[in-house]
């Protein structure tokens, strides 16, 4: 996501709380939020997917989700 997206969204924020929104900027700003969303979830997945844990032993297990 881009740091004008960003900036976007907080825009589209600040008006809402200031002013209404149209119905055009409410549809822009939700997906907006989905895409930020998306973005950060991919970020975490994939530092999720190169963690591992330290065992007491000394041993490293990888993360792994669970089902």
């Amino acid at each position: 996501m881009t740091q004008e997206k960003i900036d976007r969204i907080n825009e589209l924020a600040r008006k809402q709380k200031s002013e209404s929104l149209t119905e055009e900027e409410k549809q822009e700003q939700a997906i907006l939020r989905r895409e930020y969303i998306d973005s950060y979830k991919r970020s975490l997945v994939s530092q999720l997917e190169n963690t591992y844990i330290l065992e007491p032993d000394g041993t490293k297990r990888k993360v792994t989700k669970k089902e």
